[in-house]
């Protein structure tokens, strides 16, 4: 299993170009999943059903299971919020996995950067940054491509992808 990461600040495209990137590498016959870190209390369930009345009333995790998915939520009530490394363990084994968001966490990741955004750069100051995706001039010897390129941003995915055994073992050195 590979991993890369896509991080930039709120607003720049890190969704929207991961859902346009993704088509291009199934059309490859890659398997892929996603990571997606939320900054705020969100929640995945309905108020008043089941699964909601459950972990409302105390459950630490909730399974909701159909013929057509399945999904675990897990309440962490009160204690820390898990690191990339143990999420990662729970994925199930796919081709690649991209990690949307978690800018903090020391892994291989491409900068998403919009100049409308007027936000700051990430990479000069993130050795874990290998490439950049914007729309605007910049400087270095990262390798860069334009956010509307959308092969070559599924290229720089591909081949800036690190296999899961590296990538906590790149991260520490």
């Amino acid at each position: 299993m590979k991993v890369i990461g896509l991080a930039g600040w709120s607003g720049a495209g890190k969704t929207t170009l991961l859902s346009r990137a993704l088509p291009h590498l199934l059309k490859e016959g890659l398997r892929v999943s996603v990571i997606k870190h939320a900054h705020h209390e969100f929640d995945v369930d309905v108020p008043g059903k089941d699964s909601w009345v459950h972990r409302q009333a105390g459950a630490t995790e909730v399974l909701v299971s159909s013929a057509r998915r399945w999904a675990l939520m897990h309440e962490l009530r009160g204690a820390a919020e898990p690191r990339l490394q143990e999420l990662l363990a729970k994925m199930a084994p796919v081709d690649l996995v991209v990690v949307e968001g978690f800018k903090r966490e020391p892994h291989r990741k491409i900068e998403v950067h919009r100049a409308a955004n007027g936000k700051p750069w990430l990479f000069p100051d993130d050795p874990g940054i290998v490439g950049v995706v914007t729309d605007a001039a910049v400087e270095t010897r990262l390798p860069v491509v334009h956010l509307d390129d959308i092969d070559a941003v599924a290229a720089l995915i591909k081949r800036s992808a690190i296999s899961l055994e590296d990538l906590f073992s790149e991260a520490a050195v």
